[in-house]
């Protein structure tokens, strides 16, 4: 873990990418401080900005972040609205609440809610279905169990996303460190001191691989909705294992927000990963917008420079792992990358972007 930071201002380093950016995985972290979003992106070249939470707020808090209720409407008044065309969102429809109360009483009848909701939310304007990494790990039924994401129960929710045409962006699991003892010895140690909300090295929590399974569980019986599977899948750690899972489901997009420090410390076999799936990877970053925060991502895709900071989890710069290898990627791939699979996947958003 090193504590300096280098110059991020660097000649190699763009300042602005040539090509329109959407950012298909982000939220507007609960404070609606929306004119500052839109001057950052004004900076950087990013036309869109998805907020995947919508109907939710989410806020930064000690030790984690808080998920609280919202109002899907105050998104597209405050942001879609008086910004038209550069914010689009998702909705968690039913799967938001707090994770000390039964996700369901009855399990029947929260299906038919979500259901409803999901319903209501796309005809207002909402592109797609986020589940929170929350399913799985701390959701549990009437009775205490806790609720797998491919629990049964909830297939029809997925099935009616297929019906509706928006894809479904599920987060499940973590980096590997997240779920192992917070000692120095874990390469997530200072992040999980931070964030200690982030560990699920507790033997109460199921393992990563358990999480991943059980994901992919849902993305083979719903073969006819398209999923969105954020962080390079969940498993960053083991690009032959998503190239795989591409291989098998092609109705599976990724994109890489925030796991730029995993694939930048091995940036030839993620090169290659990326100029083979260029056609399934979408541009998102999780991060709070900032100028600096996007300017890294540009240097990760764009250059090849070797010493580059990547941004910590938060957002941030004040610490960081390792420094990573860019990629330097043809114009072509990062046109893909940046707006092509977003327009491809998302409904609407061609006809209300275009011509880019």
């Amino acid at each position: 873990m090193r504590n300096d930071h280098d110059s991020l201002e660097r000649r190699s380093s763009p300042r602005r990418t040539t090509i329109p950016v959407i950012d298909a995985h982000n939220h507007l972290w609960g404070d609606w401080n929306v004119e500052t979003a839109v001057r950052v992106m004004d900076q950087v070249g990013v036309l869109s900005y998805c907020d995947l939470t919508a109907n939710v707020k989410i806020s930064w808090r000690e030790g984690g972040y808080a998920i609280g209720e919202g109002d899907i409407g105050e998104f597209f008044e405050r942001c879609a609205a008086k910004y038209p065309g550069r914010f689009y969102c998702f909705t968690t429809a039913s799967f938001a609440k707090p994770t000390n109360q039964p996700l369901f009483e009855e399990a029947n009848q929260f299906v038919e809610e979500a259901v409803a909701t999901l319903r209501d939310h796309v005809a207002k304007g909402a592109r797609g279905l986020k589940i929170l990494k929350e399913l799985g790990l701390h959701y549990k039924d009437a009775a205490g169990k806790l609720i797998p994401i491919d629990d049964e129960r909830l297939a029809p929710i997925f099935d009616e996303a297929g019906r509706l045409g928006v894809p479904v962006l599920m987060h499940q699991s973590d980096p590997a460190g997240f779920f192992e003892p917070i000692t120095p010895d874990n390469e997530h140690y200072e992040s999980l001191k931070k964030y200690p909300s982030w560990s699920f090295a507790d033997p109460k929590f199921p393992r990563k691989d358990e999480l991943i399974r059980r994901r992919d569980n849902v993305v083979a019986r719903h073969p006819d909705t398209t999923f969105l599977l954020p962080h390079v899948a969940n498993y960053a750690e083991k690009l032959e294992y998503v190239s795989r899972l591409l291989d098998e489901h092609p109705n599976v997009y990724i994109d890489f927000s925030a796991r730029m420090d995993e694939l930048g410390r091995k940036p030839e076999p993620t090169r290659e990963f990326f100029l083979r799936y260029q056609d399934r990877i979408l541009f998102g970053t999780d991060m709070p917008a900032s100028v600096d925060m996007y300017r890294a991502y540009y240097r990760f895709l764009e250059t090849e420079d070797e010493d580059i900071i990547p941004p910590d989890y938060d957002g941030t710069f004040v610490r960081y792992r390792w420094k990573i290898t860019g990629l330097g990627l043809p114009e072509d791939v990062l046109q893909n990358i940046y707006n092509h699979n977003a327009l491809k996947i998302i409904p609407g958003l061609k006809d209300e972007l275009s011509p880019i």
